[in-house]
């Protein structure tokens, strides 16, 4: 059942339409073959897809990770045979046998898209809307890269210039992180993001006016985006026309992101289950596959049908895709003849390498001085921002709190953006009050490759953002998170404002690595280690987070064993002044390491030799060799006391059946952060104490 598109720029062909049937009975033979899934919007949206994939998108196949290919992003991800059968069809790598595994262990179509795992995977997608913001970040990193190696060229004609295409559906945009992201692209003017919304008025619970009532066009409108609205064809199917001649019509407004509307049926054709809810998450059944198959002319009796006719037709993709990557490639050429220094730094930055000498840059800072390690990183940052240049970054409206700017002098804006130092390709990102979207934005940064970003704000507003920190730890993707206010000694704002439960609920994220860094030389050695971490040469990369303090702490000597993350600061004495075996050990990260060599000083003084371990990082700590860890806390000294102004939840392993543990198993409370020390046990009177009652549970 198909009906032929009218005439148009775009050539359509009867096997063009079996193609998008062919996608449609495959959604529906995969999730009925493993018994769950999603196959309406699959169905639905499989003329936009192919339209996509087929008809639009600069691509190659044969070579999914081309520099100079245009992005996509599935943010609806629960529909992953959107984006399966158009990688399959176009020969991406996903053959057959991939669909028929689909939702299965070990297969390459797992039931959300994942990064890294199948080729022409983008991102990965699933919690709704994380999409939206990606694209976001992917269209900004972009326009950054293009300033980098090719600013002056005009626009359309630099081999940095291509497109980030998505395809959003009614939850993605229901979800408050899309709507941020928006607001930015919007305030932003990408004009090379074309975001598509599969408006289907359909969700889980039914019809979407269980849940929504709004003019998503105009609110799209209001953001700033050019909007068009893509009617479907009379007999309810999506119109592969009035598609391609609206991204067409998109692509000619570079000062605006552009959002296409398109009203669809969810499972078209499926004859009873379209525009129902249960074809959004259930298997259509036997019977209803039987039925949608005659309705298209596919026999009901075959599964996974696909003629040679149709593959061989939708392959003929690798060579289009080979042409536009050699004709790209000459424009790439003659940009590196003319440019051979600017040529001579992508080579180095597409390579995962840093700058020559680029650690003489960061500073070090003299022992003795309180300074706040938000204020350290900051010095640090400005630092690096002159010797790194694909070094960007912003906060979450909170940059002097923060210490996030880089160059004061160049802001991220467009270039008739009021504000004096506005400059589209410029250092400093200025994400607004938008911390779950920043996040998911850094992520596509990141994603879209070619550059490094970090991202600010407080350590407690890390909750806004914790489902895209997620994400960025389960991709591995190099992102830096700035948190700062890291504890009560904050300090006046209160407990709106203290994180409490917050670091070890971030270190609960598995490969997400959280730096609280002792002192200032600790901040810069931090630094200087997960800009190490970024490059291609020490491997899987991983996200950062830094929690550094509002308040000024005592400044010690640097130690380059910081970067194992977990060493001793302070060794224990004999009277004399001679090192010893330690009696003691008291454990401490961030500001509350200063308080655990108070407290060392006042155990020595009573002939209790002390040793002091920072552990700014315990992922860092955990990766090296058991003898190392043993050095630091050998298992023979039972007697031990971690302190953190938090939860205590993530030194139990550290401190054994015979430690203590100084921490904050409450709220915090509106007051000069020292006092709230004082009054909540954070001293070195206290933690002296707690190791005195240790060393004699350890001798028991």
């Amino acid at each position: 059942m198909s009906t032929k598109p009218t005439t148009t720029d775009l050539e359509w062909t009867e096997l063009d339409q079996r193609a998008v049937d062919t996608a449609r009975v495959l959604a529906a033979d995969a999730v009925q073959k493993v018994g769950n899934g999603h196959p309406g919007t699959a169905m639905s949206l499989a003329p936009a897809a192919y339209t996509l994939f087929q008809k639009v998108m600069r691509h190659d196949p044969a070579d999914p990770d081309w520099v100079g290919r245009d992005r996509f992003v599935l943010s609806a991800g629960h529909s992953s045979l959107t984006l399966y059968t158009q990688l399959y069809l176009a020969g991406f790598g996903l053959e057959l046998d991939d669909l028929k595994s689909f939702r299965t262990w070990g297969s390459k179509t797992p039931g959300h898209p994942e990064y890294g795992h199948t080729k022409g995977v983008e991102t990965t997608t699933g919690p709704l809307g994380q999409g939206v913001a990606n694209a976001v970040g992917m269209a900004m990193a972009a326009r950054y890269e293009r300033g980098l190696f090719d600013p002056e060229a005009p626009e359309g004609t630099s081999p940095f210039d291509h497109y980030v295409f998505a395809i959003a559906g009614d939850g993605c945009l229901q979800e408050g992180i899309s709507a941020e992201a928006s607001s930015m692209a919007g305030h932003q003017k990408l004009g090379n993001l074309i975001l598509l919304w599969d408006d289907n008025h359909i969700s889980i619970e039914g019809d979407t006016e269980t849940a929504v009532s709004e003019d998503t066009a105009k609110r799209y409108e209001a953001y700033g985006w050019h909007v068009q609205r893509v009617e479907p064809q009379a007999n309810g199917d999506l119109d592969p026309v009035a598609i391609f001649e609206a991204i067409e019509k998109a692509k000619a407004v570079t000062d605006r992101p552009s959002f296409i509307a398109m009203r669809s049926i969810i499972a078209w054709p499926a004859p009873n289950a379209q525009n129902t809810e249960a074809a959004h998450g259930s298997a259509l059944g036997d019977d209803e596959v039987a039925a949608t198959k005659r309705v298209l002319g596919f026999d009901p009796e075959q599964s996974f049908e696909v003629s040679d006719e149709v593959i061989n037709h939708t392959r003929q993709a690798l060579e289009r895709g080979r042409q536009a990557k050699a004709e790209w490639e000459k424009s790439f050429q003659e940009w590196r003849n003319n440019n051979p220094e600017r040529a001579a730094e992508y080579e180095r930055v597409a390579a995962g390498e840093l700058p020559k000498d680029w650690e003489s840059a960061i500073p070090v800072f003299e022992p003795g001085k309180g300074v706040a390690t938000r204020a350290a990183s900051g010095k640090v940052l400005q630092a690096l921002g002159a010797v790194i240049p694909e070094l960007w970054g912003g906060s979450a409206d909170l940059a002097g709190s923060n210490n996030t700017t880089i160059d004061k002098n160049s802001s991220f804006l467009p270039a008739d953006n009021p504000l004096q130092e506005a400059d589209p390709y410029g250092r400093t990102i200025h994400f607004g009050i938008r911390e779950h979207s920043m996040a998911a934005e850094m992520n596509g940064i990141a994603l879209h490759g070619n550059t490094r970003i970090y991202g600010g704000t407080f350590l407690v507003f890390s909750d806004y953002m914790r489902n895209a920190v997620r994400l960025s730890a389960l991709m591995h993707l190099p992102v830096t998170y700035v948190w700062t206010h890291d504890s009560i000694g904050l300090g006046e704002d209160g407990p709106t404002h203290q994180p409490v439960e917050h670091l070890a609920s971030l270190r609960a994220i598995p490969g997400l690595n959280v730096v609280r860094p002792a002192d200032a030389n600790e901040t810069a050695i931090a630094w200087r280690e997960i800009l190490r971490r970024w490059t291609k040469e020490f491997g899987k990369g991983a996200p950062h987070g830094l929690a550094l303090t509002r308040q000024g702490v005592p400044t010690y000597e640097g130690n380059e064993d910081a970067v194992k993350g977990g060493y001793v600061l302070f060794e224990a004495e004999r009277p004399s002044g001679q090192d010893t075996e330690p009696e003691v050990i008291l454990i401490a990260t961030g500001s509350e390491v200063h308080v655990a060599v108070e407290a060392r000083e006042q155990l020595q003084a009573d002939g209790v030799p002390t040793r002091v371990v920072s552990m700014p990082c315990v992922e860092w700590f955990e990766e090296q060799d058991q003898g190392y860890r043993d050095s630091v806390l050998p298992p023979s000294v039972r007697a031990r006391v971690a302190v953190e102004a938090g939860i205590g939840l993530t030194w139990h392993k550290y401190v054994g059946d015979a430690g203590r543990i100084v921490s904050l198993e409450h709220f915090g409370a509106s007051a000069d952060g020292k006092l709230l020390f004082q009054e909540f046990g954070f001293t070195g009177e206290n933690v002296a104490a707690k190791a005195r009652e240790s060393l004699a549970a350890a001798q028991r």
